[in-house]
């Protein structure tokens, strides 16, 4: 256990809630707090189908680092990386390629303090505290620096980061701040919660108060977008086949389902979508 965590054992009831936490909780994680449980449980409520979309979204992450390093990429840099969990980057890239350097990057100190305590003994992986919304921050820091080679290909991650992002040109600036900093042969995966072609996203005042979650109870507020919106942030890049559809759809792996309905209501189909891209 963390010294944060530790640290934080009389007052765990006063801690904001953080998006970090809270998917966490989604994946079935333990390193989240009374008020990430009360955030989370208030969307699994209007949203069940909430706990599927977390495992998929991991699932997709799972199977573009594995591509990546098929395709011969050995240095990540994961944004929003969020608490560590089963399945997280280092251990996939480094399972294929010992010598894979991976960074981490979260807003969450709680995230980054539980990261560094996994991360003790690995040379070649290390948590960051940074900001997503400041690239150049990132790209500059001199951990980042002495890990990652920017002369060499880097897989960028946004995965499930961008829609706490609210403003589409802070977006697409950043995302190109980051693309501008790693070489061509470079790689960008991302994936974003999606508000169309579900039931779910299309009852308006149920999306309203998921927004208002958020907006109410975490440092973060959430943004929807549809994927032709998603697939604006790809543009000038080689995609990769299939595109950007949804996570579940991205090379499934033999024999894996497909996500299932949880009701007659609600179903994962149209939750998150997304894609890679090889920068050219």
């Amino acid at each position: 256990m963390s010294a944060v965590r530790l640290a934080g054992g009389g007052d765990r009831q006063a801690k904001p809630a953080t998006a970090a936490r809270m998917y966490d909780y989604f994946l079935g994680g333990t390193h989240n707090f009374p008020a990430d449980r009360e955030a989370a449980d208030a969307i699994v409520a209007m949203f069940p189908a909430t706990l599927l979309a977390a495992r998929v979204n991991r699932a997709f992450l799972r199977r573009t680092v594995n591509y990546l390093c098929e395709m011969g990429i050995s240095q990540f840099l994961d944004i929003g990386s969020g608490i560590p969990t089963e399945g997280n980057v280092h251990e996939i890239a480094q399972a294929a390629n010992p010598r894979a350097r991976v960074v981490y990057v979260d807003i969450d100190p709680v995230a980054v303090a539980e990261s560094q305590e996994m991360l003790e003994g690995n040379d070649l992986a290390i948590a960051i505290r940074g900001d997503a919304r400041y690239p150049r921050q990132i790209i500059a820091h001199p951990q980042v620096r002495k890990l990652l080679d920017f002369e060499q290909p880097v897989a960028v991650l946004l995965v499930a980061v961008l829609h706490f992002v609210g403003d589409d040109d802070e977006v697409k600036s950043l995302v190109r701040q980051l693309v501008d900093a790693v070489p061509k042969g470079s790689y960008l995966v991302a994936s974003h919660v999606i508000d169309e072609s579900s039931p779910d996203f299309e009852r308006i005042e149920d999306v309203k108060r998921v927004h208002d979650v958020y907006k109410r109870q975490t440092s973060t507020a959430l943004r929807m977008r549809t994927r032709a919106e998603l697939g604006e942030f790809f543009e000038g890049w080689e995609l990769v086949d299939p595109g950007i559809v949804w996570v579940w759809e991205w090379k499934p792996t033999p024999g894996e389902p497909p996500p299932v309905t949880v009701d007659a209501h609600y179903h994962i189909k149209g939750g998150i979508a997304g894609g890679v891209a090889r920068i050219t």
